[in-house]
């Protein structure tokens, strides 16, 4: 959040929301920023089945019983559905746009407009991180930042080798953040 407060950016795009916890924290910082003027755009596949097995996701369970009874008896939703999300979002719902579907099939067709952070946490495969980057590159606002998050996941090489093969391939530096992000400033 210390990154995302100090490029304090007005239109956020997630790619990759999962439970949207990232979301909600994102929106909070723009709203104490900027009150209303802000825009907050998600991108998820929201998909339960074995079809994106070859990404690596993130457990689906909580550790936590509460968190599990809360949702299961007391929501009755899967934390990890579009409904979910726009349920803990509904607070900002003027100013959020969630989409569901695989960004390697959808992120060139949506029409994205001055976009200026990207937060790339979404499939962690290197075709589907390249995409990402290139799509998102495309997008991006002149003076605007492309976070990557895992660059460090040892599960997930395909992030770290997607980073460099498009760093090298744009020509654009990076750099690595926390240990775990990689960021371009453009």
């Amino acid at each position: 959040m210390d990154i995302i407060q100090k490029k304090n950016p007005k239109t956020f795009l997630e790619i990759g929301i999962f439970h949207g916890v990232t979301a909600r924290n994102v929106c909070e910082l723009m709203f104490k920023n900027h009150g209303d003027n802000f825009n907050y755009i998600g991108i998820d596949i929201f998909d339960d089945s074995d079809n994106y097995k070859n990404e690596v996701v993130p457990s689906k369970t909580f550790n936590n019983p509460i968190k599990t009874f809360y949702f299961k008896y007391i929501k009755r939703q899967n934390p990890y559905s579009i409904i979910a999300v726009e349920d803990l979002l509904s607070k900002f719902k003027k100013n959020i746009k969630i989409i569901q579907g695989d960004t390697n099939q959808i992120l060139h067709e949506v029409s994205l407009k001055n976009i200026d952070f990207i937060f790339i946490d979404g499939g962690h495969d290197y075709k589907t991180v390249k995409n990402d980057l290139e799509q998102s590159f495309k997008i991006i606002s002149k003076k605007g930042t492309i976070l990557c998050d895992d660059w460090n996941l040892s599960q997930a090489l395909g992030v770290r080798e997607a980073i460099k093969d498009f760093s090298k391939e744009q020509n654009v530096n990076f750099e690595i953040v926390h240990e775990r992000f990689a960021q371009f400033n453009l």
